[in-house]
């Protein structure tokens, strides 16, 4: 009787689950509706999962049907709003190759200026939700302090703090005001203590590398045949950057690096923008110091697409 009332025991303790498939969003860290994810689940363990993406598509080739250039640029700063300076620099470098338009040496050198505290900006809000992430919180709160200081030289540049709407064809909207050189270069020289601060309590601690390092590894050859571009190839040792390759700007005449790492994981993808944090603050100091005087406009340019 006792090895009867076992078996029943253990049948009554034993549970069969099919698998159950669960629609995750659109949903996104920023709850913003950008990806959802297909995932089958076996109890508590995920044993599939597909991606699906699409969700941020909002017509913008269409909208650019019928806008100038000056009139859609308003729109390119949302497609990607942590680093909008790029998607306005992408949108006037076409025209201005195709008219052979050529661009202020003033208007190139506060591009440049302004291209590099968007990608600190950027890489900084990478940091924080990053760490945040995988445990540690502190970082979260360190990085906002920098970046508020990047969007204070934005808005008195800009007038805007996110949206920018600052490059045009030819060159730039307006000229820097005044004391604004003198700000960004104290800046500069504070953020490099601040990078020394972040790596001084992120690169060597123990938790932090347990978590990342020979996570996520990507191989030279997957990141060439998966198309990747960024730090994602330059974590995986493929120095691989458009500003040394395609010479636009002029970025040719300063004195920077590429940065680079070979170990393809989530640790040489961090050192990666650790780096060119640095490469970027050096960057624009050498900008700010050699800025040339002259028009930060081609008026050229505006009579042409005013068609004059």
């Amino acid at each position: 009787k006792n090895v009867i009332k076992n078996q029943q025991k253990k049948k009554m303790l034993e549970t069969k689950t099919d698998p159950i498939v669960v629609s995750m969003g659109p949903h996104h860290p920023s709850m913003h509706g950008v990806l959802r994810l297909i995932v089958t689940l076996d109890g508590e363990n995920v044993v599939d999962c597909e991606p699906v993406l699409g969700y941020l598509h909002r017509g913008m080739e269409k909208i650019a049907e019928n806008r100038t250039v000056v009139q859609y640029l308003p729109y390119v700063t949302r497609w990607d709003y942590l680093a909008t300076m790029f998607t306005e620099a992408i949108t006037v470098n076409a025209p201005e190759k195709l008219a052979n338009i050529e661009i202020p040496k003033r208007a190139s050198y506060i591009r440049v200026i302004m291209l590099e505290l968007s990608r600190i900006a950027s890489h900084l809000l990478w940091l924080g939700p990053f760490m945040a992430d995988i445990g540690a919180q502190t970082p979260f709160f360190y990085i906002f302090r920098e970046r508020e200081m990047v969007y204070d030289l934005f808005e008195s540049a800009t007038g805007m703090r996110m949206m920018h709407n600052y490059f045009r064809v030819g060159g730039v909207a307006v000229d820097l005001p005044y004391g604004w050189v003198d700000k960004c270069l104290a800046f500069c020289d504070y953020f490099s203590t601040k990078i020394d601060e972040y790596e001084r309590l992120i690169t060597q601690n123990p938790i932090f590398l347990k978590r990342v390092k020979d996570i996520g590894v990507i191989t030279k050859e997957e990141a060439l045949n998966w198309g990747l571009s960024g730090p994602m190839i330059r974590g995986s040792g493929i120095g691989w950057d458009l500003r040394k390759l395609d010479q636009y700007e002029c970025y040719n005449e300063l004195d920077w690096s590429v940065a680079t790492e070979e170990g393809g994981d989530c640790l040489a993808r961090y050192k990666v923008r650790v780096q060119e944090m640095r490469e970027s603050t050096k960057i624009i100091q050498q900008a700010l110091k050699a800025l040339p005087g002259g028009p930060y406009e081609n008026l050229e340019a505006r009579r042409f697409f005013q068609g004059k």
